[in-house]
């Protein structure tokens, strides 16, 4: 859970390393991710400060994601950023935009959730070849 709320595709694959049911795993993983999310979202106006001056220097990160915001909104933005730059940074720059707080909050809830199945699911997939494949 602690590893979700820092970063999500590593949680995935830390619990299929400790042996976790791919349905636990995904659950504590995508848990962890809104805890982590909750904690950003209490703490938004400090990093916001801090994070503008850090967007204001990544040129190429902030192009793509002003791309997502302008052609998908608060949603698009919201269910993508968990899978492209992380749920934390994602949550941070939906504050540093402005975005409110509850439409953040359901966005990249449902972000993560999606995330962390889509993450279970190549996993355990990705398990099942290896073993496959050292068993041939």
């Amino acid at each position: 859970m602690g590893l979700g709320a820092v970063e999500l595709s590593v949680a995935v694959p830390a619990g299929f390393a400790l042996n976790l049911s791919p349905s636990v795993t995904a659950i504590t993983a995508a848990s962890g991710a809104v805890l982590g999310l909750l904690i950003i979202l209490t703490l938004g106006e400090r990093i916001r400060s801090k994070l503008l001056k850090r967007v204001n220097n990544e040129d190429k990160q902030n192009k793509l994601i002003n791309r997502i915001w302008d052609r998908y909104g608060v949603a698009g933005f919201g269910l993508l950023a968990p899978l492209l730059i992380g749920a934390p940074i994602g949550t941070a720059l939906g504050i540093a935009m402005g975005v409110p707080g509850n439409r953040l909050f359901f966005w990249m809830s449902i972000g993560i959730i999606i995330c962390a199945i889509a993450l279970t699911i190549v996993v355990e997939f990705g398990w099942m070849g290896i073993e496959f494949l050292a068993n041939s």
